[in-house]
């Protein structure tokens, strides 16, 4: 008896991740996929359970602004096979140090809003909100 590995419709899959069928297919042309979608017998893509799971790992990626050059890069040297290792973990090494800068960016950001919402909120308990801006942005 042979046992067949589940497989998924395009539909479901972008129910699954979020990623639109469009999107989808679009990294199937860029050729983003370890291995090759499969098609059944009407021609139609399934999609195994682990190209899945890579699914919602590159969407991060791209969540976090990898390029789509460097996504392909990580695959073909993923597709290569053994060897390559310290490749694969400098690219990842790159894109988590991108991250990480980005983060800290984003923690800068956040602490110059929470300034604003924090003067605006004071403002507005004294009922001197029209104030604001009077002489400039007050950012202090």
């Amino acid at each position: 008896m042979t046992v067949t590995e589940e497989t998924l419709s395009i539909g479901e899959v972008s129910t699954r991740t979020g990623l639109s069928t469009h999107t989808l297919r679009f990294y199937e042309q860029e050729g983003l996929f370890v291995d090759p979608v499969r098609r059944d017998s009407a021609g139609r893509r399934v999609f195994t359970a682990q190209q899945v799971e890579w699914l919602l790992v590159c969407s991060k990626f791209r969540d976090t602004g990898m390029s789509l050059p460097d996504i392909r890069y990580y695959v073909e040297l993923v597709r290569q096979g053994a060897g390559n290792e310290e490749e694969r973990f400098a690219v990842l090494r790159r894109h988590e140090a991108k991250v990480r800068r980005q983060v800290d960016e984003l923690q800068d950001a956040l602490g110059v809003i929470e300034a604003k919402v924090a003067l605006y909120a004071r403002r507005l308990a004294a009922d001197s909100a029209d104030e604001l801006w009077r002489n400039g942005p007050e950012c202090a």
